[in-house]
């Protein structure tokens, strides 16, 4: 979630698609995770330097929220998310060298933000999504906080419910706009101005389902050893069984996935939900596992 030194990393896309010449490489765009900028030297800035690289002629773009660094970081914490999606859908709208499609990495919160532009803005498209460490079914907790294992953790986590969900906090802490309390399972699908709406906990948005499925493949990426998402299994779609805040429940036991209302029932059946893990923390992972890992579905 935080700017983290991402070491080695490497990312690139493949397509060919219409018009566009065979040896002409997919596009790519990613965007970063909480605290981070699009240009870090050490985080999307290098990976942008490594995919052009290895891929030459490869346009990549990496989002920048705002008009500079510091805007861009601001941002990951204070602008709402829709917003921030709005500007995002608008750019890549105008953007002449991603109108025959792209792929798309997104680090973090980057991961679940880039899904709900595949949701919401289908043109142009998306075709394959890499959410790595993304937190698809919102957080309770704190980075490297143990939750109900530590009384402390706990307070903390019932202070924020206080405030998480009134009107002032979701407008402006981008983080409660993920922020998932499975004790209040109500609240949050009636207060949640992000989650709830693109994970189709209200009234059903059949194009959000549509769109989804439009993908060609959709990897999602979980660290084992991950201390800053609570909980990490939420990198998997999973959660806590609601009402309790104790026992986790994967994707293919809960009702988003029974219920099918984002599609990842059929997009599992069919292939075109991968799941892969990492044995490492937030964000943390070799070059070569993502060589042998992620790189394959941008090829």
């Amino acid at each position: 979630m935080a700017a983290l030194a991402l070491p080695l990393l490497m990312a690139a896309g493949f397509a060919v698609l219409g018009s566009v010449r065979p040896s002409s490489p997919l596009p790519l765009v990613i965007w970063h995770g909480m605290g981070d900028t699009c240009c870090n030297p050490l985080s999307m800035g290098a990976i942008k330097k490594m995919v052009e690289t290895k891929i030459p002629g490869i346009y990549v773009l990496s989002l920048e929220i705002g008009n500079s660094l510091t805007e861009d970081m601001k941002n990951s914490f204070f602008l709402n998310i829709n917003r921030q999606v709005e500007q995002v859908c608008e750019l890549l709208s105008k953007d002449l060298k991603l109108q025959n499609g792209y792929n798309a990495i997104g680090f973090s919160q980057g991961g679940q933000f880039l899904r709900a532009v595949a949701q919401r803005c289908p043109s142009p498209p998306m075709f394959n999504l890499i959410s790595i460490g993304g937190q698809h079914q919102g957080v309770y907790g704190f980075p490297r906080c143990p939750g109900e294992r530590s009384l402390f953790c706990n307070w903390i986590r019932k202070m924020l419910h206080v405030g998480a969900y009134s009107e002032v906090i979701q407008e402006h802490l981008v983080q409660a706009q993920y922020w998932h309390d499975p004790l209040n399972e109500e609240q949050y699908r009636n207060s949640s101005i992000f989650l709830a709406d693109i994970n189709q906990e209200r009234k059903l948005n059949e194009s959000y389902r549509r769109n989804l499925m439009a993908l060609k493949t959709f990897v999602l990426v979980k660290f084992l050893k991950d201390s800053m998402v609570e909980p990490a299994e939420s990198e998997w779609f999973g959660f806590y069984r609601p009402g309790q805040s104790k026992e986790i429940i994967s994707l293919q036991e809960s009702s988003l996935y029974t219920e099918d209302r984002l599609g990842l029932k059929e997009m599992d059946k069919a292939g075109q939900l991968v799941f892969l893990a990492c044995d490492g923390d937030h964000l943390q992972f070799s070059k070569d596992w993502f060589y042998d890992n992620v790189l394959p579905f941008l090829q």
